[in-house]
């Protein structure tokens, strides 16, 4: 998949001088946003000399490096979505030793790739990653309100006018949380939509509605279903299915 939001390429023209963020954004590093903080921290260099403030330009020509490692921009833009398994990290690295999600990568894929979101440890789902700054800053903007769907299976069998609360809004300790949809599906399932992208939300709310979670399964994001994929496999996703994501990121 060579790109996902039709960006011009500055390789047609490597004279043409572009931001530091920009082309930290194009190898994949971060977004833009994110790969400003990164040059303002002080952990990138420019030809051997460290960069720390906005407006550098570089061109194809100057070696850059963050955290002491080259990078340049990937010439193939890759959108995966992983079937992430329950008991691994939604990062890139965990300094406490345990699994990470993005470790199950790296046999197929040589690409810097980063997801685009998270699930906590103990959830399962749809997560996608991608190589591709500026499609994950798009995706993961507050104002794209991405809907993304959960399948959720209780201990036990619970009320279901508790989740009206959910749909109406509830605070929990300062912090607001409403969900776009919520129903019972079964004795103990039930399926929610959110366009938040809070930390925990649902975890934090059915706890404090007095429901107990044995499973919690990100199974939709956007236009993007997980379908029959396999716990712990990937696939990549159409070019179709990368324009719809940006098509509903962009609708408003």
């Amino acid at each position: 998949m060579q790109t996902g939001l039709n960006l011009q390429d500055n390789k047609n023209n490597q004279s043409d001088k572009i931001r530091l963020q920009v082309y930290l954004a194009h190898s994949g590093v971060a977004s833009r946003r994110a790969s400003e903080k990164i040059i303002q921290e002080g952990r990138v260099t420019v030809n051997g000399k460290t960069v720390d403030t906005l407006g550098a330009k570089v061109d194809y020509q100057d070696i850059v490096t963050v955290d002491g490692k080259k990078i340049e921009p990937e010439k193939k833009k890759i959108y995966i979505l992983m079937n992430k398994p329950v008991g691994y990290i939604s990062s890139l690295s965990d300094t406490h030793g345990r699994p990470v999600a993005a470790d199950l990568l790296k046999s197929k894929y040589k690409e810097r790739l980063y997801n685009v979101g998270r699930l906590d440890m103990f959830s399962g789902g749809a997560l996608i990653f991608t190589n591709d700054g500026e499609f994950s800053a798009l995706i993961q903007h507050p104002s794209a309100e991405i809907e993304k769907e959960y399948f959720v299976e209780t201990v036990y069998d619970f009320d279901e006018q508790k989740l009206n609360r959910f749909e109406k809004g509830i605070r929990i300790e300062g912090v607001f949380y409403k969900c776009v949809h919520a129903e019972k599906t079964n004795k103990n399932k039930m399926r929610i939509v959110l366009t938040e992208g809070k930390n925990r939300e649902i975890r934090n709310v059915l706890r404090e509605l007095n429901i107990r979670i044995k499973k919690l399964t990100r199974i939709r994001i956007g236009n993007i279903n997980l379908g029959n994929l396999q716990y712990g496999k990937l696939r990549e996703l159409s070019e179709s299915e990368i324009q719809g994501l940006i098509k509903l990121a962009k609708r408003k």
